[in-house]
């Protein structure tokens, strides 16, 4: 499953909060993608996935906002 939430326009830890509530329902295989545009969701958000052990990759658009593809498996969450 491919989970999407746009957080443009939301300030953090909004985004942040939304993003764990959408991690804990990912089951192995899925997808989430995240669209932020505030930056200290863009510097948190990366900390915390790289905490946890998500593997995910991060785009900035030429508008300026974030988009992160976080992947869900098994093996890389460490809770």
């Amino acid at each position: 499953m491919i989970y999407k939430y746009d957080g443009r326009g939301e300030k953090c830890p909004v985004p942040l909060v939304k993003m764990r509530l959408l991690l804990k329902k990912m089951q192995d295989g899925d997808q989430c993608i995240i669209t932020i545009d505030d930056i200290g969701s863009i510097n948190d958000i990366p900390k915390l996935l790289d905490k946890q052990g998500y593997v995910y990759q991060q785009q900035t658009n030429d508008s300026g906002f974030v988009e992160i593809s976080i992947n869900r498996k098994s093996h890389t969450r460490k809770n």
